[in-house]
């Protein structure tokens, strides 16, 4: 059966109640069992747990080749334009770091199938003391619900000696029953707004500033996406 991220997320929370369930991580080779406590690996095994979670319920879906490729599942398996659902997961006794995606080849991306603004994030945060991991929550986000301005850039990113490597995400939730340590940071409020501010980051940023592709990136996406979706983006 063919479902959509939304009926998915439904699936996991609400009917099989993921949020709260527990698990260990170990390894077997040569009849040793070691419990893995490092948590480098979480999100390749939550992500792999998902698949064979899915392919368990009879849910229909295609896969890039690549790890690394874009999306992890595509849940719309007759028109890749759609159905495009990418995982991400995070420690949640502290804030969100993973990469939402490469800039440099997100820009390139958004030129070719703007349409990749529609796609899903589930997004699963869990806590780990050993080698015990707890599902704390999942959220079900489009790519500006998770992302937002810092203090130097009108996109958050990852920045190393003034050079843009990832787009990183913001504070977008308020956990429950815990103190934050600092405040739910703003998010943008529409596609339109996370592109106006990913083009003013890419004019910001010495290594493309001065490029023929920035000067005209904004409204070849925009115009991209309408020819592509037949949507206006907003």
């Amino acid at each position: 059966m063919q479902l959509s991220a939304q009926e998915i997320y439904e699936k996991l929370v609400v009917e099989h109640s993921i949020i709260g369930e527990k698990g260990i991580i170990s390894f077997i080779l040569n009849g040793h069992d070691i419990k893995i406590k490092s948590k480098d690996s979480v999100g390749n095994l939550l992500q792999e747990w998902l698949r064979d979670w899915l392919i368990s319920k009879g849910v229909v879906f295609g896969t890039m080749i690549g790890t690394q490729d874009f999306p992890d599942f595509q849940l719309d398996v007759t028109d890749p334009r759609k159905g495009m659902l990418e995982v991400k997961s995070f420690d949640y006794d502290n804030s969100p770091n993973f990469d939402v995606a490469a800039f440099l080849a997100y820009r390139r991306s958004l030129l070719v199938h703007p349409y990749r603004l529609d796609s899903d994030y589930l997004i699963i945060g869990y806590s780990m003391v050993g080698h015990h991991i707890e599902i704390k929550d999942v959220w079900l986000k489009k790519v500006w619900e998770i992302t937002g301005p810092s203090n130097d850039w009108p996109l958050k990113c990852q920045v190393k000696q003034g050079e843009i490597f990832n787009i990183r995400p913001t504070k977008w939730y308020l956990r429950t029953g815990k103190k934050d340590r600092g405040p739910k940071l703003p998010v943008f409020k529409s596609a339109l707004e996370f592109v106006t501010a990913f083009d003013a980051t890419q004019r910001q940023w010495t290594a493309t500033a001065r490029e023929a592709q920035t000067s005209t990136w904004l409204t070849k996406v925009i115009s991209g996406y309408k020819a592509a979706t037949g949507k206006d983006l907003i």
